[in-house]
């Protein structure tokens, strides 16, 4: 069969990567894609991840068994819901159940309308009453968080009320992520290790993924600006079996419920970023896909085949396949370009890699690079994502890291403490 993946970064790379180890492919598209992807699959088609009629042309064009719309923007915009009226057989949710992400005000509404655990929340659409609250509530720190799409960068956690003003005219005055901003969130702020699960889910069956964690900040010591990931690691050693159960029973299951309750089957991955909380796991936010970078620590720890998944939720008989992980860990350390996440250069030629695109013992997976005249250069702010496994997370950490000392470009960035607080629960 072939099969064409919507999308251009190291989330797409990895899913190409794991699509092309299946016996069922025979050729893969992939638009617009990148540097590394172009090695795997076909791409240089000139068509935008978000659009629509573009997508639907090329499918009608290339004749794909299968698309995978794999960024958020596209699944919020309906394109899944073009493909299947086009006659396409594709993974991802429609427009409908793509809300539970498009919407942040939704999603908490949904949460506390199905007794879901979450964050106490309250939600503005003036930015006087948002200045208003902030100004008399004494609970700080407080989370704020745009309404729709921002890149994964619109929450703030303001420590006070100085940093509160700041990003409320960041967000609904300046308008930093453009119509996103135009509805706020003001959450409870909650403490405890944060967990993210991917699950597949047909709309009645529910399979989480292996359990991974997340490090969003730029800087060593979870210091600096939020980005949109600087390293991932699996399985996520706070996640036990005990709360994996409790998540199953308290969230994942009824998130699946109160979604075909309100006529909003969510069909796809479904990401639940989780926060353990002293009173129990509550869910911080959810994503309507794989995640980015999570996904590159998942699925190099998946046996199954995943055409066989993929098929299964859209034929909705998810419960019949059997999905089988790797009894290892794996770990991500994303390479950045100076100045992310604000101003940084482009262009810059990447040293240390193969004629793929990949290095030694490890799986690189390209978020942002072009690939020009046999060199690859750097085309974004995350640049690779250089993932390894091993039979414990400090193995897969020392491959990864010696994979990362010997690639390089200008000015390159990363974060050299991805894990350690992981090892060190892991170790307690």
């Amino acid at each position: 069969m072939n099969v064409l993946v919507i999308g251009g970064g190291g989330r797409e790379h990895a899913l190409v990567m794991k699509i092309s180890q299946s016996k069922k492919v025979d050729k893969i598209f992939c638009t617009p894609g990148n540097g590394g992807i172009s090695q795997y699959a076909q791409t240089g088609f000139g068509v935008k991840a978000t659009d629509i009629d573009g997508v639907v042309s090329l499918a009608k064009k290339l004749r794909p068994d299968l698309v995978v719309v794999a960024p958020d923007d596209p699944l919020v915009l309906g394109m899944v819901d073009a493909l299947n009226e086009a006659g396409f057989v594709t993974f991802g949710p429609d427009k409908a159940a793509a809300i539970i992400e498009g919407s942040k005000v939704f999603s908490k509404d949904l949460m506390k309308k199905y007794n879901i655990p979450t964050a106490g929340y309250e939600v503005f659409n003036d930015p006087a009453d948002v200045l208003k609250y902030i100004t008399d509530t004494d609970k700080y720190p407080v989370v704020i968080k745009a309404d729709g799409l921002a890149l994964g960068k619109g929450v703030v956690i303001a420590q006070n009320l100085e940093e509160a003003q700041d990003a409320v005219k960041s967000i609904m005055e300046d308008k930093v992520f453009g119509e996103s901003g135009s509805q706020v969130v003001v959450e409870e702020f909650l403490t405890g290790p944060e967990v993210s699960v991917l699950c597949f889910t047909d709309g009645i069956a529910v399979k989480p993924m292996v359990s991974s964690m997340d490090h969003k900040r730029a800087l060593d010591g979870d210091l600096g600006l939020n980005t949109g990931g600087m390293g991932t690691i699996a399985p996520n050693p706070y996640y036990t079996d005990k709360i994996a159960d409790e998540c199953m029973e308290k969230i994942f299951l009824p998130t699946i419920n109160a979604m075909n309750s309100e006529n909003r089957r969510f069909k796809g991955c479904l990401y639940f970023g989780l926060m353990l909380t002293s009173d129990g796991p509550k869910v911080i936010e959810y994503n309507c896909r794989f995640g980015d970078p999570e996904t590159q620590v998942v699925l190099p720890l998946l046996e199954t085949d995943i055409i066989d998944i993929m098929m299964a939720i859209y034929n909705e008989n998810l419960s019949d396949i059997d999905i089988r992980w790797k009894n290892e860990a794996a770990a991500c350390v994303v390479i950045a370009s100076g100045g992310y996440p604000k101003k940084y250069e482009t262009g810059l030629k990447i040293d240390g890699l193969d004629a793929m695109g990949q290095a030694e013992n490890v799986f690189v997976y390209h978020a942002g690079t072009r690939y020009d005249d046999g060199c690859f250069y750097t085309a974004g702010g995350r640049v690779l994502n250089v993932t390894a496994t091993g039979e414990n997370l400090k193995a897969a950490l020392d491959t990864a890291y010696s994979a990362v000392e010997k690639i390089s470009f200008d000015k390159c960035h990363y974060r050299r403490d991805i894990g350690k607080r992981a090892l060190m629960a892991d170790n307690s």
